[in-house]
């Protein structure tokens, strides 16, 4: 369910005043924990560390992202394979 219009998109404030800190041109991660942050205009160009529950994954924030949360920059999960031998078996024929 989206949150209401009333209030707005939510953006981290702590993330917000990290982001009017730095200038793109420094290329610096700015680390965050905020995977529920939407990205706003003003964090167009910056890369972000985004937690992903293990580590961080660095997400550079282009246009066409503005609107979208952070965390759907950043998967949670790892898809391994199925299988066992025989797969890995196939796959080194091809």
């Amino acid at each position: 369910m989206s949150r209401s219009l009333k209030k707005g998109p939510f953006t981290d404030p702590k993330l917000l005043k990290k982001v009017s800190n730095l200038k793109p041109e420094d290329g610096r991660v700015v680390k965050t924990w905020s995977r529920s942050s939407v990205i706003t205009p003003e964090m167009v160009g910056f890369t972000f560390g985004v937690h992903n529950g293990k580590d961080h994954v660095n997400v550079y924030v282009v246009e066409n992202m503005v609107g979208h949360r952070l965390g759907e920059f950043s998967p949670t999960r790892k898809f391994v394979s199925h299988g066992g031998k025989m797969a890995k078996s196939q796959a080194k024929d091809k």
